[in-house]
Parts: structure tokens; C-alpha cells; sequence
């Protein structure tokens, strides 16, 4: 018999959806990041927005081997001290409380952790960093966010360190990226460094925490991509941490 696939959970946003007659709030991950997981050989396990999880992330971890924080929605600014920018719209606290509360035990268990854009925020959040709100303000442009809802022309190349996990995961230091975001690192929360950067503007693209076998925030989108082996580096991580820990 076959050895089991490690687990995977990874955070859904919670949303205003229609779907066939319907026009209700749902629970919502875009398949792409299914079908790499299942790719990269591991079993997708949902995680939705849940209030429990919020003091008791252990209830959620101890039945994955890995954890992804999907992209999504704006982080909402309260959860890391600061008034809502203008441009900060649609926010939802509930799924922020759960996430950060799972990032932040993953971390404190050292479990393999990968957050993509929104995620990579959640991260530095939940270690006590900050966020700045729009980007443009910041850098005088919308090349992060070419194309609101969609990933076309959105190609931009990032410089990994070399010798660091986001290099080991992307298998290069210079490495092109699909990019939709209008909010970024700001202050690093604790633990952790910046280890990528944009080449458009120098702007933080990978945060890790060196402590931790297996923490990576990337601010682009590795599920967009096919050529990505990001995802695949998350789960071959959860693969050995599942042999460790059984």
C-alpha cells in the first residue's frame, strides 16, 4: 500500500458569491491552488474562516502536515494597529483572525508555512509586523496590479538571495513571478527577514523566518504558474515533517 499523502490546509476567504440561482456568502479558493497541491503529490484540506480556530489553531494543525494562507482580500488595518487607507476595501475580520492565529502557532510549531500575497502579509501581521495599505503611494506605480481580476500581463521578475528558502523553493535568483497585489510588507514582524525583492522597485517579494525549517511569504501568485515550483517545495517540506512526526 501507497504511503499516504501529506496533508495540506489551506485557508479559504470567505465571500458575497453566485453560482447556478444562487447569490449567497460562501466559502472560496480559486481551483488553481487545489490542482498544484494535488500535483505536487498531497491531499487539500479547506480550512474556512472559523472563530474556534482563532484560540485553538491547534485544532486545525494537528490534522495537516503543511499550511497555505491563500491570497484574497485586504488584511483588515486593525489587526495591526493602523486606520484604513482609502483604498483598503472589502476586509474580513473573522477569516484574519483565524488565519493569523494558525500562522502564528504554525510558526511557534515549526510546520511548513507558505503564504501567497495576501498570505505573505498575514504572515508578517501575525509576528507583530505592519502593512503599507496601497502600494502606488509607496512606489508611484501600478506594475504590481497591472490588471484588477486577472493574472494577464502581470509578469514581473523578483532577485532572490542566494542561499535562501525562497531561492531553494523558485530554483533560481532571478525568477519571473505573476503579481496582483496592492499591499505589501511594511515593518517586519518578529522573526522574520525580507529575502526577495522586486526587480521593478525593490520592493519586499519573499519573507522567511530563518528559525523555522520551512516559513516562506511570497508576495506573488505561484498558483498562476505551471512552471512554479514553489507549491511543490511547500509539500515535499510537509512530506518529511508527516515522516517525523508519525
Amino acid at each position: 500500500m501507497n504511503d499516504p499523502r501529506p496533508v495540506i490546509g489551506i485557508c479559504a476567504a470567505l465571500e458575497q458569491a453566485q453560482w447556478s440561482v444562487w447569490d449567497r456568502r460562501a466559502v472560496l479558493l480559486p481551483y488553481e491552488y487545489i490542482t498544484e497541491i494535488q500535483s505536487a503529490g498531497a491531499l487539500a484540506l479547506i480550512i474556512p474562516p472559523d472563530e474556534h480556530l482563532a484560540n485553538n489553531p491547534d485544532e486545525a494543525l494537528d490534522r495537516i502536515d503543511g499550511l497555505i494562507l491563500a491570497g484574497g482580500a485586504d488584511v483588515d488595518p486593525s489587526a495591526y494597529g493602523a486606520e484604513p487607507h482609502p483604498t483598503t476595501h472589502h476586509t474580513v475580520p473573522e477569516r484574519d483572525r483565524s488565519e493569523i492565529a494558525l500562522a502564528r502557532r504554525a510558526i511557534e510549531r515549526d510546520m511548513p508555512l507558505l503564504g501567497i500575497c495576501r498570505g505573505m502579509q498575514v504572515i508578517n501581521v501575525a509576528q507583530g509586523g505592519t502593512l503599507h495599505q496601497h502600494v502606488p503611494d509607496l512606489v508611484g506605480h501600478e506594475e504590481h496590479r497591472r490588471n484588477p481580476g486577472s493574472f494577464e500581463n502581470s509578469d514581473h521578475d523578483v532577485r532572490l538571495d542566494p542561499g535562501s528558502l525562497a531561492v531553494r523553493a523558485a530554483g533560481e535568483t532571478n525568477h519571473g513571478t505573476k503579481s496582483h497585489h496592492h499591499q505589501a510588507v511594511d515593518q517586519l514582524g518578529r522573526g522574520l527577514i525580507v529575502t526577495g525583492y522586486s526587480a521593478l522597485d525593490d520592493l519586499p517579494e519573499t519573507i522567511e523566518a530563518p528559525a523555522c525549517e520551512f516559513v516562506l511569504g511570497v508576495q506573488w501568485h505561484p498558483e498562476a504558474d505551471e512552471s512554479s515550483r514553489v507549491i511543490g517545495a511547500l509539500v515535499a517540506r510537509a512530506r518529511a515533517y508527516r515522516s517525523a512526526t508519525v
